[in-house]
């Protein structure tokens, strides 16, 4: 059970369309597959998804960082060491994508060695979720046609609606638009990525009030410190913490400043190990918990999937699990499925999921 290499792999595969919000747009994913070799033959797998606009990562910057700095530190560690792990790779400042693909090829590692999925490592509430769809920036037409076709090719019927454009009505007539559609058979919430400012926010918020929406998150930047307070304090649905809580010690600052009501859980930006404190502490302080999506591939749903399923606080709402939709193609063997609005995770252990060598060898860009 000892770590005998680990690798950093870039691909880049392109989306069918380019996701827009307010703190930037993707084209491609030009992400890093992350792969734990153990002395026993096991390989565990993740993947990082950098972004740049968000927690200053590149793809270039993951791979350096995972073979220059963090290989050399964990080979020859257990698989058990998961501990040491992380105070090692903590040891370095920020790189949240590249240290939580460590981890989460560690975990996958792990339950391979076990013949265990790692949901059930972890808690093991439950094999399944109710997904949530992001809708990014578009016409309102445009986007009411992209959910339409998610309900009835998949269906679902929750969705994220990207916002914090200006002015702020462009926005409030698509989330009008969505609710205009489907009346109540869809849930609605929206996302500003902190594209508006509290005001903008707060007069925002108040044009949709007659909307029924679950959450409200980041719509403006946490650095806005007072302003975000008193955004807040006025609304009457959970405002959720998004990118401002990149660790537990923001979220718990968030929370106790009463900046946020509710926490997003990316297993992209905090792995399993961190993930697991995010959540203990955010049940112990009765706040929503959303499984959030960093805009992943099939293997970093699958990880969140993974996480998501293991305790009743994460499933209870959608998790953010369809965006692999958009792109073009993906690296499983057998891609994940999502019917009648759930997506179900993987019988097998570990995460799950099996890599397809053919896909890696088409995406991979390092060769």
């Amino acid at each position: 059970m000892k770590i005998t290499q680990i690798e950093a792999i870039p691909f880049a595969i392109p989306y069918r369309k380019p996701l827009k919000f307010a703190s930037g747009e993707v084209h491609v994913a030009s992400h890093v597959l992350v792969r734990v070799h153990t002395d026993d033959g096991i390989v565990g797998m993740a993947e990082a998804p950098p972004r740049p606009f968000t927690y200053g990562e590149t793809q270039r910057g993951i791979v350096a960082v995972i073979e220059d700095v963090f290989a050399p530190v964990l080979v020859g560690l257990t698989l058990l060491e998961r501990e040491v792990a992380g105070e090692r790779m903590g040891r370095t400042i920020g790189n949240p994508a590249a240290k939580s693909a460590v981890d989460m090829a560690i975990w996958d590692a792990l339950g391979r060695t076990l013949g265990l999925p790692v949901s059930d490592l972890l808690g093991g509430y439950t094999d399944r979720m109710k997904v949530s769809h992001m809708l990014g920036f578009d016409e309102p037409a445009t986007m009411v046609a992209e959910a339409e076709r998610m309900l009835d090719t998949y269906g679902i019927s929750t969705f994220k609606v990207k916002v914090g454009r200006r002015p702020v009505g462009l926005d409030t007539a698509v989330v009008r638009a969505l609710r205009e559609r489907f009346g109540d058979t869809v849930d609605l919430y929206v996302d500003g990525n902190r594209g508006w400012s509290p005001a903008e926010s707060a007069r925002a918020m108040a044009e949709m009030a007659d909307l029924d929406l679950m959450f409200a998150e980041e719509l403006c930047p946490a650095d806005d410190v007072l302003g975000r307070r008193w955004l807040v304090e006025q609304l009457d649905i959970p405002f959720i913490a998004d990118e401002s809580v990149p660790t537990a010690a923001d979220v718990t600052r968030e929370l106790l400043a009463k900046a946020a009501t509710a926490i997003s859980i990316k297993t992209a930006r905090t792995g399993f190990t961190a993930s697991q404190r995010v959540h203990h502490l955010a049940e112990g302080l009765g706040v929503e918990i959303v499984m959030g999506n960093q805009i992943d591939g099939q293997i970093g749903t699958a990880c969140s999937l993974a996480f998501g399923t293991a305790y009743a606080r994460t499933s209870r709402y959608a998790g953010e699990l369809s965006n692999f939709l958009d792109m073009q193609d993906d690296l499983l063997a057998e891609p994940l499925q999502i019917r009648d609005g759930y997506l179900h995770r993987g019988p097998g252990p570990g995460i799950g999921i099996e890599l397809d060598p053919d896909a890696l060898s088409r995406y991979r860009i390092d060769r």
